[in-house]
C-alpha cells in the first residue's frame, strides 16, 4: 500500500511543476489558480511522502519520489510545453526510470 501511496505523491510531483509552469504561462486569475493548483498538489505530494517514509527507507522513498516527479516533468514538457524530444533526453529519462524500477525490486 505505501508503495502506491509512494507513486500517487511522485504524480502530485509532477503535478505541481505542471501547475508552475502553467501559472509562469499565464497572467491574471487563470495565474492565481494554476498557482492555487501548485499549492494543492505540493501539499499533497509532501504529505503522501512523510506518511510513506514512516514505513519505507527515507532514501529510497526520496529518490522513487523524486524520480517519478523528474521523469513525469520532462514528459509533461515534451508534451505539454512542446520541450524537444530529442534521443539523448529520452535515453536518461529511460535511464531514470530503470533506476526506480530497480531501486523498488531491491528494497525491502
Amino acid at each position: 500500500m505505501n508503495w502506491l501511496l509512494l507513486i500517487i505523491a511522485g504524480l502530485f510531483e509532477m503535478l505541481f511543476a505542471l501547475c508552475l509552469g502553467k501559472a509562469n504561462h499565464t497572467e491574471g486569475m487563470t495565474s492565481k489558480v494554476w498557482f492555487g493548483s501548485f499549492l494543492l498538489c505540493l501539499f499533497l505530494s509532501m504529505s503522501l511522502l512523510v506518511k510513506v517514509t514512516k514505513t519505507l527507507p527515507i532514501g529510497t522513498s526520496y529518490a522513487v519520489w523524486t524520480g517519478i516527479g523528474a521523469a513525469g516533468t520532462v514528459l509533461l514538457g515534451i508534451f505539454v510545453f512542446k520541450e524537444p524530444a530529442t534521443f539523448w533526453r529520452l535515453f536518461f529519462i529511460t535511464t531514470l526510470i530503470g533506476s526506480i524500477i530497480g531501486l523498488k525490486l531491491v528494497s525491502h
